[in-house]
């Protein structure tokens, strides 16, 4: 079975323990042999599903077969298969342990008893995972709410940061200024720890940040490279984050500072060979498969690929525009042409499930607050609808609304790194990799580095140059091992 089967515990715990027995009778054909549901149950038994669990197995599973019919499970197609999922968690608006339990059970009918051979070709394990819902405090999310919304009652901010009236107008000026949400939240982090430090000196009041400096500043950052021993870099986001505070909020710009530098080590990028990046794709299929294509031949990071509307896709053209990417700023990657007619079919299968949502009274997604609010219709379009949608639905009950969000992007790397596993690659695989593949096998190809940066969305031209030490530039003789030539 796949990784998933192991975690049916966790699941079936959740079920109605008023449920009872499994209630399934366990009728014999006339020549006594056992019935179809028979050995399903006896398999439910074999796979320790417990006892209590082994009804909703069989509800769920049959669940399947009466939405396939007239069609018999042996003549399935896989896209028929994974159809039924997301049309199934809308009707029965299904929680994450019932979508996973769904799965479950209609994998253990289709392959386990051998129903229909078109299921070995189906993800199952991308399946699970494409029923993930979006928290609350995801990026994507916190992007439809209002800026007071987000500083009041996000569960990303604690009762306690937000509570000190300078981080709350922190946050406040952070989003005026249309900063990442990402952005935002490691700033008012920071600060929020520059502040409970500050705290901990009764040399400053709480509250009271009138004599607060850049000595204090000088030695909370010490303080993290000597005995918090952080990186270089996470000492950098600190300082960053506090600049911000004292230019644009205490409006005391910080003078210069010397302070114990974290040491800084460079890490070389991840790059996959020509060889491993058709092996690793060889390894996916469906969904999977399509967006790891995508990222590796485009370059795009990884949440720039799963949050892809319709609209951003430009086949006359053959491009893709990324909207606001990192920086908030948009840019243009080539859409490759061997990915074409895949994404075109993926297009017609998002097509049809938003139909259905829009026959339901859904079909609604995420947008920015501020186009939300002018384009009130904007959300049920289809040129707003996400190239690689959730399998289920997610409500908000603070605003009533039902949505269809993203992939969420846990699940993918879960699902790339066991192919890279199942490939035999011995590197770190994951998402970001087939970016700096992707620079790398450029670069390589002879294209300038300008081009690259461009590609890549990098402000500065160093960051895309680290990419020309993991290659045999041109005009270079690699150095060959003496080892080599005894």
């Amino acid at each position: 079975m796949k990784t998933h089967l192991s975690r049916r515990r966790a699941a079936a715990s959740e079920v109605d323990r008023s449920a009872g027995n499994c209630g399934v009778a366990r009728r014999r054909r006339e020549d006594g042999a056992p019935s179809g549901w028979d050995r399903y149950v006896a398999l439910l038994e074999r796979e320790r599903i417990p006892e209590s669990a082994r009804r909703w197995y069989v509800l769920r599973a049959q669940a399947f077969v009466e939405a396939m019919r007239p069609k018999r499970l042996g003549e399935l197609t896989a896209e028929e298969i994974k159809a039924f999922f997301p049309r199934y968690a809308r009707e029965q608006r299904l929680s994450d342990w019932q979508y996973r339990q769904t799965v479950e059970a209609v994998q253990l009918l289709l392959v386990q008893l051998g129903a229909c051979p078109a299921a070995q070709q189906v993800e199952w394990d991308f399946l699970v995972e494409a029923g993930q819902v979006l928290p609350a405090d995801h990026p994507t999310r916190m992007g439809a709410v209002t800026p007071a919304a987000v500083i009041d009652g996000s569960p990303r901010y604690s009762a306690a940061t937000t509570d000190r009236p300078l981080l709350k107008q922190l946050a406040q000026v952070l989003r005026a200024g249309h900063y990442a949400l990402r952005t935002e939240q490691t700033y008012v982090d920071w600060c929020h720890r520059f502040v409970r430090y500050l705290e901990g000196d009764a040399r400053h009041p709480p509250g009271d940040y009138s004599s607060v400096g850049a000595t204090e500043v000088q030695r909370f950052l010490t303080h993290l490279a000597v005995d918090r021993q952080v990186s270089a870099s996470t000492q950098n986001q600190a300082l960053n984050a506090l600049v911000f505070l004292f230019r644009h909020v205490l409006e005391r710009p910080l003078d210069d500072m010397r302070f114990g530098r974290a040491k800084a080590t460079q890490r070389l990028p991840v790059v996959l060979s020509t060889d491993e990046v058709r092996a690793l794709l060889d390894a996916l299929t469906g969904t999977p498969a399509l967006l790891a294509r995508l990222l590796y031949g485009t370059g795009m990071r990884l949440m720039e690929g799963v949050r892809l509307r319709v609209g951003d896709l430009d086949f006359d053209h053959r491009r893709i525009v990324v909207r606001n990417g990192k920086g908030g700023k948009d840019r243009v990657v080539p859409l490759p042409e061997r990915l074409m007619e895949p994404l075109r079919a993926q297009l017609g299968r998002v097509a049809v499930l938003h139909e259905e949502d829009l026959a339901g009274g859904a079909g609604f997604v995420y947008l920015p607050h501020a186009l939300a609010r002018q384009a009130p219709n904007a959300p049920r379009e289809w040129i707003w609808q996400y190239v690689f949608p959730s399998a289920r639905l997610s409500a908000d009950p603070k605003a009533g609304v039902v949505r269809r969000h993203h992939l969420h992007e846990a699940g993918f790397q879960k699902v790339l790194k066991a192919a890279g596993q199942q490939a035999q690659i011995a590197k770190r695989v994951n998402s970001h990799c087939l970016r700096h593949s992707f620079a790398t096998h450029l670069l390589q190809a002879g294209y300038d580095i300008r081009t690259v940066q461009e590609l890549l969305g990098h402000q500065d031209v160093a960051t895309t140059m680290i990419y020309t030490q993991v290659m045999n530039r041109p005009g270079v003789v690699p150095v060959r091992s003496p080892m080599d030539v005894l």
